[in-house]
């Protein structure tokens, strides 16, 4: 991650600074670049994000619905496709912006599921809507399953993202580790997403359940390998990976192995019947085969 900080530098505060006066004129902007800076060399990417994000606790209006505001009407574009190949480290720019939902909007409940609608469509809020879920869990969960229908791909990714149980960089959240039914209802929804970016994020969250509740991993699996299609297959494979690493029967048994075979060969005769590495051998047909 110490080759990642430096995206955070003192152009893109600068930057952020230039946006937030754009559609706020009061925005203290000189004074906000000094104190972002302060310091600011010495961290890593997610405490420079922190850092940044406390900064601007400190200059945004006082009031949250107000300061909140601010924030999302200074976005830029959405993304500008289903995938994200090719944007490098650009949606990290709105990091800050995620943090600064994720630990001030906690009482603006609605507001703040605003704030991460848009955010998530140009960054990610897979880390920002955590703490709503372990505050607010089911409050938080009937605006993800509205979510997971919406036709913007990048916000049905979060539901699954942000449902992860082991999601990395990311706090654990309690609430998810005793309800993993609640996170498989929202998957059985976006099982058959048509976007690859959602299906990815699909099987991790599947591949994440595997590690804390094995037995429920391979019996959704089983299910959803009932008349799948070749996408749904791909995304159990994927789902399956770490169980198929850890040995588990019942994964590889999901996927074809460990079956008994289906020919059986008899009186097999080789000739030579020793040979050196890298030398022939030859075996003729004498025998028998049941099939």
């Amino acid at each position: 991650m110490s080759e990642l900080k430096t995206f955070f530098s003192p152009a893109l505060v600068r930057r952020l600074a230039s946006d937030l006066v754009r559609v706020h004129p009061a925005f203290p902007a000189r004074v906000f670049v000094t104190e972002a800076l302060r310091g600011l060399g010495q961290l890593e990417l997610l405490d420079r994000g922190r850092h940044i994000a406390r900064v601007l606790a400190r200059h945004l209006p006082a009031e949250y619905p107000a300061a909140v505001d601010v924030l999302i009407r200074s976005l830029g574009p959405e993304h500008a496709s289903d995938e994200l190949l090719g944007v490098g480290m650009a949606p990290f720019y709105y990091l800050p912006h995620t943090l600064f939902v994720a630990e001030r909007g906690l009482e603006h409940f609605d507001l703040s599921m605003r704030a991460q609608y848009e955010l998530t469509k140009r960054f990610s809020a897979e880390s920002s809507i955590r703490p709503y879920i372990d505050r607010e869990p089911e409050r938080t969960f009937k605006v993800l399953r509205t979510w997971a229908s919406d036709p913007n791909p990048h916000v049905r990714r979060l539901v699954s993202e942000g449902t992860r149980l082991r999601l990395p960089w990311a706090s654990r959240v309690t609430w998810l580790d005793a309800h993993p039914e609640r996170v498989l209802d929202l998957l059985e929804v976006l099982k058959d997403d048509p976007a690859t970016l959602v299906l990815r994020s699909v099987a991790n969250n599947l591949n994440d359940l595997g590690k804390v509740r094995p037995d429920l991993l391979v019996r959704t699996c089983a299910a959803w390998l009932e008349g799948a299609s070749p996408d749904r297959r791909a995304l159990v494979e994927h789902a399956l990976r770490s169980a198929v690493k850890r040995g588990s029967p019942e994964a590889l048994r999901l996927l074809g192995y460990g079956r008994t075979a289906a020919v059986t060969v008899e009186e097999v005769r080789m000739t030579p019947r020793r040979v050196a590495i890298g030398g022939r051998v030859s075996i003729p047909w004498c025998g028998r085969s049941t099939w």
